[in-house]
């Protein structure tokens, strides 16, 4: 219960209990009912409440006399009371003049928004009134408020332009002075105007704030962090992705996904990744093994094998899984002298790798796997390797399965997997 409330509540009960007081003094003094031929069972009830008149008599006079001794904890009350109902007042008033204020802004903002979109449509594309609206807009924006606005429309028209008629715009916004505004939002204590400040600065490709940025990317706020992300791969020139070299902090899978998308949708240019497969930061290596794979970077094989041998097993996990999808069959003999020393899940990765690039002089090893290991899946990921090599691997699959001389329990694994049944 807060404050108030406890006041208010203090309050109703200090007004019932004198309301019993006062009725509890009126019982005394009525006079009693002659008797009747009542039943005994209403005699009861006349006795019970005539006892809880008395009850109430006796404790009214105790709190009368407790009260009439104690008249600065009733001051305190009176006190405490008109305390409570100025502060619900001036909360009342403060909330409606804020309602106020938010509706007058809301209206500002409808109103000069579509006065900058008509000004900067005019500053673009009429080439003789530039001077003109660069005077206006000087006099529209003349507070905080306003030169936010006027930042916004900026952005939300360069984000779809490009080449001379973006780079008037960033001519317009150095001239009214607005890279200060961004500036000063990137330097600041505040997270959320950081955010604000670095976005604007590489919207418009301003690099002075290139350390902040750089030092934005160990952000203990991850917005921060990403906003920071993003402003490097924009304010970039060769490498968009160059900025992985100073990450410390994990890079999350939504982190990864955004630089992805931006790469793409961007047309940047795409780096070499294996220069980050040395990287001290395992979320950057395993980012950087992903985007091999995506791009089928087949340069980075060499890159690739030594990987085998991280201390990370999700580093070797994944290591395995873009030999597979990029195809790399230099990287099977590597994958398979570590096969026997790993996890259970880096195992089966290999297996999948092997059934990703079929080569017929691995078959001996597959046999091997599937005489080795008591686990279903691995024995089935290594079937279907057996098979994927066609002609070879199925002739040696049949021979195991329609083998008498002894009985093991993968030959109904064979036997399922070549009549696809199951997969």
């Amino acid at each position: 219960m807060g404050l108030i409330g406890y006041h208010k509540t203090v309050f109703l009960v200090l007004i019932l209990i004198f309301s019993g007081l006062d009725y509890s003094v009126a019982q005394e003094h009525t006079p009693s009912a002659p008797a009747d031929s009542a039943s005994f069972a209403e005699q009861d009830t006349i006795a019970e409440a005539s006892d809880l008149s008395l009850a109430l008599s006796r404790y009214s006079r105790v709190v009368r006399e407790k009260f009439g001794k104690s008249p600065l904890f009733i001051t305190i009350l009176n006190v405490v009371i008109l305390y409570s109902i100025v502060t619900l007042v001036v909360l009342l008033i403060i909330i409606l003049l804020n309602r106020n204020r938010l509706q007058r802004e809301e209206k500002q903002r409808l109103y000069l928004k579509e006065v900058y979109q008509l000004k900067l449509m005019d500053y673009l594309f009429e080439e003789e009134k530039q001077d003109e609206v660069r005077k206006d807009l000087e006099e529209i924006a003349a507070n905080r408020f306003e030169r936010q606005l006027l930042i916004d429309q900026m952005i939300d028209l360069s984000i779809n332009l490009k080449g001379e008629i973006k780079e008037t715009i960033k001519e317009l916004y150095l001239f009214l002075g607005l890279k200060e505004d961004s500036l000063k939002k990137a330097y600041s204590k505040k997270w959320h105007e950081n955010v604000k400040g670095i976005r604007e600065l590489a919207y418009m490709n301003i690099r002075e704030a290139s350390e902040k940025i750089l030092d934005s990317l160990n952000s203990n706020n991850e917005i921060v962090r990403m906003e920071a992300q993003i402003a490097m791969v924009r304010l970039s020139d060769d490498n968009p992705y160059h900025f992985l070299h100073y990450m410390e902090k994990p890079l999350a899978v939504w982190e990864q996904v955004t630089l992805h998308e931006l790469l793409i949708q961007h047309n940047l240019e795409v780096p070499e990744f294996e220069v980050w497969f040395k990287s001290e930061n395992l979320s950057v290596v395993m980012f950087a093994l992903e985007m091999a794979a995506w791009f089928k970077q087949l340069s980075s094989s060499e890159s690739v094998i030594p990987l085998f041998e991280h201390e990370n097993e999700n580093v070797r996990n994944t290591a395995y899984r873009v030999c597979g999808e990029i195809e790399l069959s230099d990287s099977l003999p590597a994958m398979e002298r570590v096969y026997e020393k790993e996890s259970h899940k880096n195992k089966l990765e290999i297996l999948t790798s092997f059934a990703k690039i079929p080569e017929e002089q691995h078959l001996g090893f597959l046999k091997s796997v599937l005489d080795m290991e008591d686990d279903v899946q691995l024995q089935i990921q290594a079937t279907k390797a057996m098979e994927n090599t066609d002609e070879p691997g199925i002739s040696m699959l049949i021979k195991l399965m329609k083998s008498k001389s002894e009985y093991k329990n993968y030959q109904i694994i064979i036997r399922h997997v070549l009549d696809g049944r199951i997969y």
